[in-house]
């Protein structure tokens, strides 16, 4: 008499807890979160796990995972809980405009930044509003809003990086426009 082993089949599996009022679909790796505040949606197609909704909960696996797969498995799962608090509560960045000597002046003009009279130049530097991110500018503070974290962390890094100095010493040239405060919520 032969015995059969069966070997255990190993998973690595995150669970995202779907809140009440939001709405999860997964259309094979098209996942698309719908909430009071909006709809988002998202291809991840590129990772190797599998994504299903089981219940109340969004599960994330990979089977037989090694190291890559394990992160990937955190990575899409962090993702899906991004989505989730965009489309229920959205995303808030203040930054702040420093400067010593020229006074610099922000304005919004469609998808663009303008920030003029920065360091006294004549032409004003540029930044790109990325995606559906709202953008707005009271006093020295610059209110960068969204429900997707991608969307309104790049829009406030543009902002950031389009005021860096170059070619002088960063410790006594302090000119810019600073991240000070990043918030869940649309907070004024």
């Amino acid at each position: 008499m032969q015995v059969q082993e069966i070997e255990e089949v190993k998973r690595e599996t995150r669970k995202v807890k779907i809140p009440e009022g939001v709405k999860v679909s997964v259309n094979k790796m098209l996942v698309e979160v719908s909430g009071p505040l909006g709809h988002l949606s998202r291809d991840f197609s590129g990772y190797p796990v599998s994504i299903s909704v089981v219940g109340d909960e969004v599960e994330v696996s990979a089977l037989w995972p090694k190291r890559r797969e394990k992160a990937h498995v955190g990575t899409v799962a962090a993702h899906i809980r991004n989505m989730i608090r965009g489309v229920t509560k959205g995303f808030t960045y203040k930054l702040k405009v420093v400067y010593a000597h020229f006074p610099v002046s922000v304005k919004v003009s469609g998808d663009k930044v303008l920030i003029e009279n920065f360091m006294g130049e004549r032409t004003p530097r540029v930044a790109k509003i990325v995606g559906k991110a709202k953008v707005t500018v009271k006093g020295d503070d610059v209110i960068v809003q969204g429900i997707n974290l991608e969307e309104v962390s790049q829009t406030a890094a543009n902002i950031e990086q389009a005021t860096r100095i170059k070619d002088r010493d960063p410790r006594r040239f302090l000119d810019g426009i600073y991240v000070y405060e990043r918030l869940e919520g649309l907070v004024a």
